[in-house]
C-alpha cells in the first residue's frame, strides 16, 4: 500500500539526546561519546540494511566516519541545551523493490540535501516480519544544525540582525544595549523548505510509480489540504502493528479502525449528497420552464404508466402502494417542493459537518488521553531502574550502570517530561479521571456515529424519490418526441 511519511524533530541536549546515540541507534553501531565520556551500543539492532555518511564538497573528509562527524558536532555545540541535529524519518514505498528504495532515497538526499550544503547521516531501516503484516520500509536521516563554511570549520547557526528607527540607528533597550533579532543563517529549518522537501519527495514517489506502471501514488498534503472530508487516523507505531498482526486487538487499532469505518460511511454520504444536489439543479431548471410538469404530476405520471404495463392487479396494487409510501413520505417530511427538497439535502450536509468536527475532537483528544496514558506505563516499567541507578554511590559504577540502561533511562526521561503538568498538588496523576474519560469519548465517539445511519436511510429514500422522477422525465420525453414525430 502506498503511503507518504516525511516528518522532522530535532535532536536536543535540553530533551536529554546526544546525537551520539541518535546516529549509534539508526546505523546499529557502538559509538563513543567524547562529550558524555560513554559509548552508545546498538549492534544487536535489528532491521538495519543500510548506512552511510554523505558529505559537500566543503566538508572534511574525515567527517566520513560516524563517529568522528558526531564528536566534532557535540564539540561545536557548547550549550547545555543545544540544538544538535535535524532528524528526519521519511517511508519507503512496499511497491518498489529495496535497491530501488535506497537509489530513491540516495537521489533525494543528493539534489535536496547535500546540494545545500548539508551533511547527511543516513540508514534504511526494514524491520522484520516474521509475525506478518505489512512490511514497514523507511530511512532515517540526521544533519548537523550547524552549517560548514567554505573553509570546512563549522559556521554559525544564527546571525543578529539589529532593529533600526527610521534614520537607520540602532534601537536600545532600556539598560542601553542594542536590540537585535537572531535570524537563522540556513533555510533548512524554514517551514517553506520543509514543504518542499515533502512535496519533491512525493513527486519523486509518483515518477517512480509511473516508470513502473503503477496506479497507486502519494500526496504530502494532509485530507484538509487535499480537500478530503476524512478524519485522519492515528499513528500507531511497530509495536501497535505487530500486536494487531499477531490477532491482539489495541485501542489505537480500534480507534483507526473506528475512523476508517466513520470515512467510509463519509465518503458515502457525501458522494449522495453531491448527487442529489446536483439532481435538484437540473431539476429545478426543468419545473422552471413553462407548462411543464409539477414533481407530484411526474410521480403520478411515472406510477401511471407502471400500472399501464402492469399485466396483473396484484403489480398495479403493489405499485400504487410505492406511489403511496413515496407521496406520504414526503408529506410526513413537508417536502412539496424542489426548493423543499434542496433543504433537507442541505440540512444533511451540515449536520454531518457538526458530527464530523465533534468525532474529530474526540478523536484527538482520545489520542491525547492514551498518550498519557502510555508514558505512565513507560514511567512505571522503567522508575524501578532510575531508583537502582541512584542507589548506586561509587561514581564509575554508577556511570557504567547508565551506559548499560541509557536506552531505558531515556524513555523514563521523556516519560516525566511528557507527563510534567499534570501532576496534582499531592504529586499523583488523574489516572483513574483520564481512564473514565477516555472510556466516556468512546462510547460517545460511537454513539455519534450511530447518527449517521438515519441520515443514510433519509438520503436512501430521497434518492428513491430521485430515481422516480428521473424515469418519469425520461418516459415524458420519449412521449414528446413520439407527439413530434407523428405530426411530422
Amino acid at each position: 500500500m502506498a503511503l507518504f511519511h516525511l516528518t522532522v524533530t530535532q535532536v536536543k541536549r535540553s530533551a536529554g539526546q546526544s546525537a551520539i546515540a541518535s546516529a549509534a541507534y539508526r546505523a546499529g553501531e557502538r559509538l563513543y561519546s567524547e562529550y558524555y565520556g560513554e559509548y552508545s551500543d546498538y549492534t544487536r539492532k535489528g532491521g538495519v540494511i543500510c548506512s552511510d555518511i554523505l558529505l559537500p564538497l566543503q566538508a572534511p573528509p574525515e567527517y566520513q566516519d560516524r563517529q568522528t562527524l558526531w564528536n566534532a558536532v557535540e564539540e561545536a555545540e557548547r550549550g547545555k541545551d543545544a540544538q544538535l541535529a535535524y532528524s528526519f524519518d521519511i517511508a519507503l514505498q512496499n511497491e518498489f523493490s529495496l535497491e530501488e528504495n535506497i537509489a530513491l532515497a540516495r537521489q533525494f538526499l543528493f539534489e535536496q540535501f547535500v546540494s545545500r550544503g548539508m551533511v547527511v547521516d543516513f540508514a534504511v531501516h526494514q524491520p522484520d516480519k516474521e509475525d506478518g503484516g505489512i512490511p514497514n520500509p523507511h530511512f532515517h536521516v540526521l544533519c548537523p544544525i550547524r552549517p560548514i563554511r567554505e573553509d570546512g570549520k563549522w559556521g554559525f547557526k544564527q546571525r543578529r540582525v539589529y532593529r533600526l528607527d527610521e534614520d537607520g540607528n540602532r534601537i536600545l533597550d532600556s539598560k542601553g544595549k542594542p536590540l537585535f533579532d537572531a535570524v537563522p543563517t540556513t533555510d533548512w529549518g524554514s517551514p517553506e523548505t520543509l514543504e518542499h522537501w515533502r512535496e519533491t519527495w512525493a513527486k519523486m514517489c509518483n515518477a517512480k510509480f509511473e516508470e513502473k506502471g503503477l496506479p497507486c501514488r502519494i500526496d504530502h498534503r494532509s485530507y484538509l489540504r487535499q480537500g478530503l472530508d476524512l478524519l485522519p487516523t492515528v499513528h500507531e507505531g511497530p509495536a501497535v502493528r505487530q500486536m494487531e498482526a499477531r490477532g491482539i486487538a489495541t485501542d489505537k487499532g480500534d480507534l483507526n479502525r473506528w475512523i476508517k469505518a466513520t470515512n467510509a460511511l463519509l465518503n458515502d454520504l457525501k458522494r449522495r449528497i453531491a448527487a442529489l444536489l446536483g439532481w435538484l439543479g437540473e431539476v429545478r431548471e426543468e419545473l422552471s420552464k413553462p407548462q411543464t410538469p409539477t414533481l407530484a404530476d411526474l410521480l403520478g405520471a411515472y406510477y401511471g404508466a407502471r400500472n399501464t404495463g402492469a399485466w396483473s392487479n396484484k403489480g398495479k396494487v403493489g405499485n400504487l402502494q410505492k406511489f403511496a409510501d413515496t407521496v406520504n413520505y414526503l408529506t410526513e417530511q413537508k417536502l412539496y417542493t424542489v426548493d423543499d427538497l434542496e433543504a433537507r439535502v442541505t440540512s444533511h450536509s451540515e449536520w454531518i459537518e457538526e458530527l464530523k468536527a465533534s468525532m474529530g475532537g474526540k478523536r484527538e483528544r482520545m489520542e491525547e488521553l492514551k498518550d498519557l496514558l502510555e508514558q505512565v506505563e513507560r514511567y512505571r516499567e522503567r522508575k524501578p531502574i532510575y531508583d537502582q541507578m541512584n542507589a548506586i554511590h561509587r561514581q564509575g559504577q554508577r556511570e557504567k550502570f547508565k551506559a548499560a540502561h541509557e536506552g531505558e533511562l531515556r524513555q523514563l526521561y521523556m516519560a516525566r517530561r511528557k507527563l510534567n503538568g499534570h501532576f496534582t498538588p499531592e504529586g499523583k496523576l488523574p489516572l483513574a479521571k483520564w481512564r473514565a474519560e477516555y472510556g466516556q469519548l468512546q462510547q460517545t465517539y460511537q454513539e455519534e456515529y450511530a447518527a449517521y445511519k438515519p441520515i443514510r436511510e433519509d438520503l436512501m429514500k430521497l434518492y428513491q424519490v430521485k430515481s422516480t422522477v428521473d424515469t418519469a422525465r425520461r418516459q415524458q420525453d420519449q412521449t414528446q418526441h413520439l407527439d413530434r414525430d407523428m405530426e411530422r
